[in-house]
């Protein structure tokens, strides 16, 4: 193991001051609506041209451990910030390097460090309170669209951050893609969407867009993986008996059971297609239970010993519409109850509050946004 160089006291102080002093600098010409882009080298391609506090932070490392150590305490600052609020991530590091600098420059001066850091703390409570009753909740369009275009530099991008954000509401999710065209525009995913293809090409009923598309379909939810025939045969005499098409999302379909879907729908007997389950492990296991609680059906599960020849189309889930393509599976209006599904997604807030891990949050607000809003995507275009 490496020896470990220390050092303590004020040229402590200095060197971590340092550090935080060049990140800081970096950071804060991006600051406000007027505030100015960085370039950054990457080791392949074109170098990024950001405005974004954390984004540089994140790129910063120095040479001296000591400034290094004082940068990556910010840049954590930064980081926090950000996971936090999603913005502001540039003034968190320009108030992280201003209490660090007056904390050292008294600290040098005589006072009690611990009594400095108990005289921040009753003093960051006291800017909080004033901040929040300052504060307001946006209550209008135009307001939203006023904060976005600052946030994002261009008052184009502003407007369709606004109208994503009133479509979907206060429990949907807004993510941000890359666009195909130069173009910015969103769509919203109504209902419930998962990035699971079909699993064969044979399902497609529109070969033109090569989407399967299936009006009132029956849903079988499980967590099983598909092989034998035999066990499924029962349960597609019972769906072709109705005329409704299937939507199968299991574990995976492969071999005799796989054959078998594909030649009914070849045949015109039973119109379905087959998806693997999203999400792996306990998380496969959550969703699959959102799917079955958003259609009204249940998940036949193998833990529970259920098995696919024992299932009736009671226990299947139903909606207006499911579209499948080569990249994901959605559910529109699924027949589930509205109390179930409410508490469902009350089940989840509880699990957002009680999670540390900012991956889980992140999913779970997912899960959450697709059972009670609505997932809008902003496609960001340009010519480079």
């Amino acid at each position: 193991m490496a020896a470990k160089e220390v050092i303590y006291g004020e040229e402590a102080r200095r060197k971590v001051l340092t550090g935080v002093e060049k990140l800081a600098s970096v950071v804060r010409v991006t600051l406000g609506p007027r505030g100015r882009n960085v370039g950054i080298e990457k080791k392949f391609g074109s170098p990024d041209i950001v405005n974004d506090g954390v984004t540089i932070a994140e790129e910063q490392e120095y040479k001296d451990p000591f400034e290094n150590m004082g940068a990556q305490l910010v840049k954590e600052v930064a980081s926090k910030t950000n996971d936090v609020a999603g913005d502001g991530t540039t003034t968190a590091t320009i108030l992280a390097h201003a209490l660090l600098k007056e904390g050292f420059k008294m600290v040098a001066a005589g006072s009690n460090p611990m009594a400095l850091k108990r005289g921040m703390e009753k003093g960051v409570k006291t800017v909080v309170d004033e901040l929040t009753k300052m504060s307001r909740k946006l209550s209008t369009k135009a307001e939203t669209a006023q904060v976005a275009s600052i946030t994002a530099h261009d008052p184009e991008i502003g407007r369709v951050i606004a109208d994503a954000m009133e479509e979907v509401g206060e429990a949907g999710v807004i993510t941000v893609e890359d666009s195909d065209t130069i173009e910015t525009h969103y769509e919203v995913v109504e209902g419930m969407q998962f990035d699971r293809e079909y699993i064969s090409p044979y399902f497609v009923t529109n070969p033109k867009k090569m989407e399967v598309e299936l009006e009132n379909p029956y849903i079988l939810v499980t967590d099983r993986e598909l092989k034998n025939a035999m066990e499924m045969i029962p349960l597609l005499e019972k769906i072709a008996q109705t005329g409704k098409p299937l939507l199968l999302i299991a574990k995976d379909v492969t071999g005799e059971a796989l054959s078998t879907l594909v030649l009914n729908k070849l045949k015109g007997t039973l119109v379905s297609c087959a998806v693997k389950a999203p999400g792996f492990g306990d998380r496969r296991k959550a969703m699959l239970e959102d799917v079955a609680i958003i259609t009204g059906g249940v998940v036949v599960a193998e833990d529970a010993g259920m098995e696919i020849k024992n299932t009736t189309l009671d226990m299947l889930g139903r909606a207006q519409r499911v579209r499948v393509n080569h990249e994901d599976t959605t559910i529109i209006s699924g027949k589930g109850d509205p109390e179930a599904i409410k508490a469902r997604v009350e089940q989840i807030e509880e699990q957002i509050k009680g999670t540390d891990s900012d991956y889980d949050r992140e999913k779970l607000e997912e899960r959450k946004a697709k059972l009670a809003g609505g997932v809008a995507v902003i496609k960001v275009g340009a010519a480079t």
